[in-house]
């Protein structure tokens, strides 16, 4: 498989035997493997060399296993660290995910073992690159505008997103919940661990549990092998529930139960699961109104509403259109390679006087239609005719005319 040739592991043992045999048994299933003999090496090979896993001894001369995790964790090595151990305890390994270890493993070791641990962070590796790939994106990488609300919200995030604090982001559909809700998660302490988003609204009922909490073989029918579920795979960053107000009751259980006491247990299973996840969930609905038609759980809104921060609609930050325009030209044009359009004043009048129900998502839409459709500079009579996707027709057939 091409992620096992891709991975790079660093072996750290001062046990000869020890770290030669490992380099050995991984080379032999593909992996990539250096090793080294001391903390203070280890370091050194970290610094100028990027890890996927690291596997580091806690009992070693000179530098011990913790402070070396410290040390890398202080100068932002995102490698998935393992601590390996003969003397381990239930103390110790806590003690070390505390400190940012990904697992705790204790000797003798076991292949089987390490080979799972591998995949697992393997698992971890890919969401953080793919969270890594989203905040490159144009689309999503920053909050467009400069209008009263927007920079309201901005000083809320600033505030709120260094903490662990729940939030429930409300605003209507189209109005960028998502995209407030990875603003959180960048500036947060967690930003360099995974985030995961669920739409709870696209998941059918019978499924949601499982995607969530995950499933053990044999479970139910369809489970053919064991499945992590969303909270875990979370586990250390951010967890988005988007459209929480469509889960099932069912489900909304569940999640209470992990927020109150942060463990769960996977479907067909009883065994208990610790998990460290901060929960930002969304929503376009008025929970408290669902509460009253017995469709949401209030204590779980109760635990979700500590910090509570409204999207504003298009239409409450008009101001802000003309930015937003410019904005998704560019977008559009880089995208598809159209050349670039102006917008003249009176067109731009026209598009801040409409009522936009679809929100920002509905303006990109309408720019790349103008871009299309529009004169060079797009005029008043071009917003006229295209805005409106029934008004074409009548467009086209006065120009044939």
């Amino acid at each position: 498989m091409d992620w096992v040739r891709n991975m790079k592991i660093l072996v750290v043992d001062d046990e000869r035997a020890i770290r030669n045999s490992l380099k050995e048994i991984l080379g032999d299933e593909g992996y990539d493997v250096d090793i080294a003999e001391d903390g203070a090496t280890a370091v050194g090979m970290a610094e100028k060399e990027r890890y996927d896993v690291i596997f580091c001894d806690i009992k070693m001369p000179n530098m011990e296993g913790t402070e070396v995790l410290e040390k890398l964790r202080a100068d932002g090595v995102d490698a998935a660290i393992v601590m390996i151990s003969g003397h381990g305890d239930i103390d110790t390994a806590v003690e070390c995910i505390k400190k940012g270890a990904f697992d705790f493993i204790q000797k003798p070791l076991d292949l089987n073992r390490i080979l799972i641990t591998i995949k697992n962070a393997t698992e971890r590796t890919q969401i953080i690159t793919e969270n890594t790939n989203l905040k490159k994106r144009v689309y999503g990488q920053q909050m467009i505008g400069d209008s009263a609300p927007m920079q309201h919200l901005r000083d809320m995030i600033e505030k709120v997103a260094p903490t662990n604090t729940r939030v429930l982001i409300t605003g209507p559909n189209g109005s960028g919940k998502e995209l407030v809700a990875r603003s959180l998660h960048q500036q947060s302490l967690r930003s360099n661990m995974p985030y995961v988003d669920v739409n709870c609204a696209a998941i059918p009922s019978e499924l949601i549990e499982s995607e969530l909490f995950g499933h053990e073989k044999g479970a139910f029918t369809s489970a053919v092998k064991q499945h992590k579920g969303k909270f875990e795979q979370a586990d250390g960053g951010t967890l988005f529930l988007d459209e929480i107000g469509d889960m099932s009751l069912a489900a909304q259980a569940k999640v209470l139960r992990v927020l109150q006491e942060k463990k769960l247990s996977r479907v067909g299973s009883d065994k208990d699961i610790e998990v460290d996840v901060r929960v930002i969930a969304a929503t376009n609905k008025d929970l408290k109104a669902e509460i009253e038609k017995g469709n949401f759980r209030e204590d779980l809104y109760h635990r979700l509403s500590v910090i509570v921060l409204h999207v504003p609609s298009l239409d409450e930050r008009k101001d802000d259109i003309p930015i937003l325009v410019d904005y998704f030209i560019d977008q559009v044009c880089t995208e598809s390679g159209m050349p670039k359009k102006a917008v003249s004043p009176e067109a731009m009048k026209l598009l801040q006087e409409k009522s936009w129900t679809g929100n920002i998502r509905e303006l990109r839409n309408v720019v790349e239609r103008l871009l299309i459709l529009g004169s060079n500079p797009v005029s008043a009579q071009d917003v006229r005719d295209y805005v409106n996707i029934g008004q074409i027709g009548r467009a086209s057939c006065r120009e044939r005319v």
